[in-house]
């Protein structure tokens, strides 16, 4: 059954299920198409395309060690106290060759990185060496014994040629780039970035950056969402402060080209809650009110390709509707996870958490340090029920979430935390 438009001013009549409206915003969240960009701007990005390596790492037989490139049968029966002496014929540094074949006897010292000499199968460390003159003539004597191949890098040891090098769907580190610059990739296919309009209404707003004043309050909510978009993967658009009313609500929303628009306000039931209406009126509204504590007046629809998500004006409510509905959708639109990208600990409740059966809570915690490695960590809920108090998620370390079958959790309970920061982390990702 899909929501009712227009609830100004009369409530609603019956509120979503948070696990059917993310399941909606899963389905109708595709990743978006491929865009071919620098190598130097990838790092971050996903990847849309396997890479295939077009040459080996490294192209040649490569010295491991500061030595003595020699044949390593030759050096069999070396020790400390009776070293072999080899005929110095040559050194051999990075990225140069060396012209001719080591024959019996010879030696040519070598460096780290440089290229094998023809004939030379193993490299003597240079701490086991002892070079000289004899007769105007260099000569080393090596005191250990080597194998053939000891000490060198064969052609391909790090990446062959053909190798599958990363795969698609992989979010690019920094040195996922450097080992793509190792096999010669100048460029790289990755998802396109989703386009996010930021639709903050409000008479009572003053720009970020202000000083409150009289009875109108400070934008928070931009920067906020700004931030968590580019968190997310996602560009932002921000054009200013929308004023509530129905004509510049629907301008700001309809006349958006992004592919994802979110809405600061105006999706409650106040006789200027006209987002839904519009949502409603020009698209398709799909959730409007959802069964969570806070952000109950969420809402969810689209507007042909373009998803809309109506986020209470509300700052924590706000926060806890875009981590729960917003956001998953920009990240797989963007070829990322839809799951939180908050990594969790556990821990045990210092005091009760009160919920109600049909309703998620989203309630804010801190974490104390354990005092031992054995010892379970204790869980704070805040003692904060204002969804405008933006101040308790800065005191907070994360978050607990209630799910909609529990009346909530004793004090004692071990808990799941989602953490803001993950220097408290002790686990990945949840899957």
């Amino acid at each position: 059954m899909k929501p009712e438009s227009d609830v100004r001013m009369r409530g609603f009549a019956r509120r979503a299920d948070v696990d059917d409206v993310r399941e909606a915003i899963r389905n109708a969240a595709t990743p978006l198409g491929s865009e071919r960009v620098a190598l130097a701007e990838a790092a971050g990005r996903v990847l849309a395309s396997d890479v295939v390596s077009p040459a080996a790492v490294p192209g040649f037989d490569r010295a491991m060690m500061d030595g003595y490139a020699v044949r390593g049968e030759e050096t069999f029966g070396a020790t400390e106290y009776a070293p072999l002496r080899f005929r110095v014929v040559g050194e051999i540094l990075p990225g140069r060759t060396f012209d001719g074949t080591i024959g019996k006897g010879e030696a040519a010292r070598i460096m780290t990185g440089a290229p094998m000499p023809a004939g030379a199968d193993a490299v003597v460390m240079a701490e086991h060496a002892r070079e000289s003159d004899e007769s105007g003539k260099r000569v080393v004597d090596l005191a250990e014994p080597i194998p053939p191949g000891r000490h060198v890098g064969p052609v391909g040891e790090d990446i062959a040629v053909g190798a599958a090098v990363l795969a698609h769907g992989r979010r690019l580190r920094p040195q996922d780039v450097g080992v793509l610059a190792s096999i010669g990739v100048a460029e790289v296919d990755v998802v396109r970035q989703p386009t996010v309009r930021l639709v903050v209404t409000g008479d009572e707003l003053l720009p970020a950056g202000s000083i409150p004043s009289g009875v109108r309050i400070v934008d928070s909510n931009s920067p906020m969402l700004a931030a968590l978009v580019a968190r997310d993967g996602g560009v932002s658009r921000f054009d200013g402060i929308t004023p509530d009313g129905r004509e510049s609500v629907e301008a700001a929303i309809a006349d958006s080209s992004e592919d994802i628009v979110l809405v600061s306000g105006g999706s409650s039931v106040g006789a200027e809650d006209h987002a839904p209406i519009v949502v409603a009126d020009r698209g398709e509204l799909l959730a409007h009110g959802v069964a969570m504590r806070p952000s109950s007046p969420a809402g969810f629809g689209r507007l042909g390709e373009r998803l809309v998500f109506l986020l209470p004006g509300n700052p924590v409510s706000c926060l806890c509707a875009y981590d729960f509905f917003a956001g998953p959708a920009i990240r797989v639109r963007g070829g990322r996870t839809f799951e939180f990208p908050y990594r969790t600990c556990r821990g045990v409740l210092t005091e009760k958490i009160a919920s109600a059966v049909g309703r998620v809570d989203y309630v804010r915690v801190r974490v104390e340090p354990a005092e031992d490695d054995a010892a379970a960590r204790n869980v704070i809920p805040l003692a904060v029920r204002g969804a405008s108090l933006l101040s308790s998620t800065t005191r907070s370390d994360g978050f607990v979430i209630v799910p909609r079958d529990s009346e909530g959790a004793p004090a004692g309970a071990d808990v799941v935390v989602y953490l803001y920061d993950e220097d408290l982390a002790e686990t990945e990702r949840p899957e």
